[in-house]
C-alpha cells in the first residue's frame, strides 16, 4: 500500500511541485491551503505522514501542531504517537517546511512535536531522503508495538480461578512496586517464567528491557561469559568487546532461571552484582556499573542445596528476600479447564484454526489427570490436539495424556496381581512427582515407612528421588 502524505502550505505553486516529486517517488497525496484545512483534510484521511508550511496565513503552522497534540489527547492514542520515535505529542509525523531565515521557529516546531524540517527552497533529494527515514522508523516503530502488545498479551496474562492463584498474583504485584529481588519456586511447569515477566510489566521497569539467562542451559565458561560479557583480547576468538544479558538489561529486570543449578564459581560474582550493583567483564579489571532488578526461580529446595554446600548461604538470602512458592495444577484443579480453554483459544489463533470445543470426555480426562508436566504439560497436550484434530470437537484421545478410561481399558483383561502391579507402579510414581521426589514426602503421603517406600521404588526401577535426611 503507498504511503499517503499530506501537504498543507498556502503557496499552490510549492504544492503543485510537491505533489509532482512525490508521486514520482511513489507516494499518494492529499493537500490543503491552510492549517484549517490540513486538519480537516487529516481527520478525513488519515495520511501517515504531514508537509507542514510553518507560516501561512489565518492558521500558522504551529497552532496546526498544538491542535494536533490536543486530537491526541482527545483521543486517548499516546501509544500510537510514540510508535514512530518522534513527535511523541502528536498523532502522526510531521516535517515542517520553513524560509532559511526562521530557522529558530522551526527547531521551536520540533520541541512542539515535529519530527523533522526543510527549508525554502526545498531540495528535492534531501526532501526524498527526510521522507525515506520518517516512514521507516514509523514502521519499524510500529511493529515494535504490535509486537510488545503481542508479547504483553501472551505472557502477561495469569489464569486462574484458584485461591491459591489469586493469592499469588496479589503478592507478586505487591513485590512489583517494589524493587527489590524475587525468588519463585515451584515445580517445573508452573508458570515461574510467566509470573516473572508479569512482574516486569507491573513494574516501573515495564518500558525497559526483560532479559532470560537459563542458569543450566551453558557450561561454566559459556554462562560467565553470558551474564557478564567480555573485553576484546579477554579469550582466543575474542576480537571484540561484548556486552553480557546483565550489562545489556540495565534500567530493566534479569530473570535468572535455573538458579539452583548455577555453578559456585559464578554464584560469588552474581552476589557482588546484587551487593554492589558492578562487575567486570570477562578479561577485564575495569568495574560495570548496572541498575537491574533481579528476579530468580529454581525448583530445587534451596535450603537443602545450602546445607549440602552446593548453593550459596549468603546469595540465597540476597535471592530470598521476596519469594513466591507456585503451587502445582494438582493442587489447583479448578484451574486446569480455564487454562485449557486459554491455551485453546491461543493455539487457534495463531495456527489459524478453525474455532473448536472439548469433549465432556476430554473435559473429564484433564480434570482426572495428575499432570506431572503441570501447566507446561497443559499447554503442550491442548497444542498437540489443535494440530492434529479436525473436527469441530476434541476428544480426549487427541491429548494424548492416556490413563483414565483407556488404561482401565488395558488391564481388563490382565491377571489381578498383574494389574495391581501396574497400578501399583502409577501410584508410586504420583506420589514422588506430587513430592518432588522426595521420598520422605511421599511416604507421608501414601501412608508407608520411608524404608519400605524406598525398597517398593527399587523393585518397580522408578528413580528414587532424594533420601531425606
Amino acid at each position: 500500500m503507498k504511503k499517503k502524505i499530506l501537504i498543507v502550505d498556502d503557496h499552490p505553486d510549492i504544492v503543485l511541485m510537491l505533489t509532482d516529486r512525490l508521486e514520482a517517488l511513489g507516494y499518494d497525496t492529499i493537500s490543503a491551503g491552510n492549517g484549517k484545512e490540513g486538519l480537516e483534510r487529516y481527520e478525513q484521511d488519515f495520511p501517515h505522514l504531514m508537509l507542514l508550511d510553518l507560516e501561512m496565513p489565518e492558521m500558522a503552522g504551529m497552532e496546526v501542531l498544538h491542535q494536533l497534540a490536543k486530537i491526541l489527547v482527545k483521543k486517548n492514542g499516546e501509544a500510537d504517537s510514540q510508535a514512530f520515535g518522534g513527535g511523541e505529542s502528536l498523532p502522526l509525523p510531521v516535517v515542517v517546511m520553513t524560509a532559511h531565515g526562521t530557522i529558530s521557529k522551526a527547531v521551536e516546531a520540533m520541541k512542539a512535536g515535529a519530527y523533522d524540517f526543510l527549508t525554502k527552497p526545498i531540495e528535492l533529494d534531501h526532501l526524498a531522503l527526510v521522507l525515506k527515514k520518517v516512514l521507516t522508523r514509523e514502521a519499524l516503530g510500529r511493529q515494535v508495538a504490535a509486537l510488545r502488545t503481542e508479547v504483553e498479551s501472551r505472557y502477561s496474562q495469569i489464569v486462574g480461578n484458584s485461591s491459591q492463584v489469586h493469592l499469588m498474583v496479589e503478592l507478586a504485584k505487591r513485590a512489583a512496586e517494589a524493587d527489590a529481588t524475587v525468588l519463585l519456586l515451584g515445580e517445573s511447569g508452573t508458570g515461574k517464567e510467566l509470573f516473572a515477566r508479569s512482574i516486569h510489566q507491573w513494574s516501573d521497569r515495564r518500558e525497559m528491557p526483560f532479559s532470560i539467562i537459563n542458569c543450566v542451559a551453558l557450561t561454566e565458561t559459556l554462562l560467565e561469559n553470558e551474564l557478564f560479557g567480555h573485553e576484546k583480547g579477554a579469550f582466543t576468538g575474542a576480537d571484540s568487546l561484548q556486552k553480557g544479558k546483565i550489562e545489556a538489561a540495565d534500567g530493566g529486570t534479569v530473570f535468572l532461571d535455573e538458579i539452583g543449578d548455577m555453578p559456585l564459581g559464578l554464584q560469588a560474582k552474581l552476589l557482588r552484582v546484587l551487593q554492589d550493583h558492578e562487575f567486570p567483564r570477562v578479561g577485564g579489571t575495569r568495574l560495570v556499573r548496572v541498575n537491574i532488578r533481579v528476579i530468580a526461580a529454581t525448583n530445587k529446595d534451596l535450603k537443602r542445596a545450602v546445607k549440602e554446600k552446593t548453593f550459596r548461604e549468603d546469595l540465597y538470602f540476597r535471592l530470598n528476600v521476596v519469594n513466591l512458592i507456585l503451587p502445582p495444577l494438582r493442587e489447583r484443579p479448578e484451574d486446569i479447564i480455564p487454562l485449557a480453554e486459554h491455551f485453546l483459544a491461543r493455539h487457534m489463533r495463531e495456527m489459524k484454526k478453525r474455532k473448536r470445543r472439548f469433549s465432556k470426555s476430554a473435559i473429564q480426562t484433564m480434570r482426572c489427570y495428575a499432570w506431572p508436566g503441570n501447566i507446561r504439560e497443559l499447554d503442550n497436550a491442548i497444542a498437540r490436539a489443535v494440530v492434529l484434530g479436525v473436527d469441530e470437537e476434541i476428544s480426549s484421545d487427541l491429548l494424548g495424556l492416556g490413563g483414565g478410561k483407556d488404561e482401565l481399558d488395558e488391564v481388563d483383561n490382565l491377571p489381578y496381581h498383574e494389574s495391581l502391579d501396574r497400578f501399583g507402579t502409577r501410584i508410586l510414581e504420583q506420589a514422588m512427582r506430587r513430592s518432588n521426589w522426595s521420598q520422605t514426602k511421599a511416604s507421608e503421603l501414601l501412608g508407608l515407612q520411608r524404608t519400605y517406600l524406598s525398597r517398593l521404588l527399587k523393585q518397580k526401577g522408578i528413580q528414587q528421588g532424594t533420601e531425606d535426611s
